[in-house]
């Protein structure tokens, strides 16, 4: 038992030695990141969960989703809306779209350094990317359209510039911006 216990104190000073050897900035950067692919996991799981059992289900009772839904009786957000509405909700960080042919202006992305990070997740070899970008952590998600209805709705909207979007494609990210 006492060497257990003689054990287990050296693993927390060594702990302790090894936490006093990372400089503080290091550790705050690495809590930021950690913070971002936490937000943008749960963000993404919420929206999915949207998209394939609440959209799914209501469609079969007679809902659609509609961008206009608050007019319409019938009507539910879309998923874009979905996650633009959590954004709302949140104050301490920003929680949005970027897309790579936005329909609106709001879902382009923020700064070059955006533009680079989409692009990066457009080839499709990371999922995730989490960057510093002018004092500030930003965390992007690969999304993708994940249903049908998806590509169809972004094919059929009169403001799109691309008309040949299917289930699976690329479609932009969901973000985070921590300030």
């Amino acid at each position: 038992m006492r060497r257990w216990a003689a054990f287990a104190m050296m693993f927390v000073v060594f702990m302790i030695g090894l936490a006093l050897m990372v400089p503080m900035g290091q550790a705050a950067d690495a809590a930021k990141d950690l913070a971002a692919k936490y937000i943008l996991a749960t963000a993404k799981a919420a929206r999915t969960v949207y998209v394939k059992g609440v959209v799914a289900d209501a469609s079969k009772g007679g809902m659609k989703p509609d961008e206009d839904w608050v007019k319409d009786d019938h009507g539910m957000m879309l998923p874009a809306q979905f996650v633009k509405e959590l954004g709302k909700e949140i104050k301490e960080f920003d929680l949005s779209l970027v897309g790579t042919d936005p329909l609106y202006a709001s879902n382009a992305p923020k700064s070059a350094k955006e533009k680079e990070m989409l692009a990066e997740l457009a080839k499709g070899k990371e999922k995730m990317i989490v960057t510093e970008d002018g004092g500030a952590t930003v965390g992007m998600s690969a999304d993708y359209a994940i249903a049908d209805s998806c590509a169809d709705c972004h094919n059929k909207h009169p403001k799109t510039t691309k008309k040949d979007w299917k289930k699976g494609d690329f479609m932009g990210a969901i973000v985070v911006r921590l300030k």
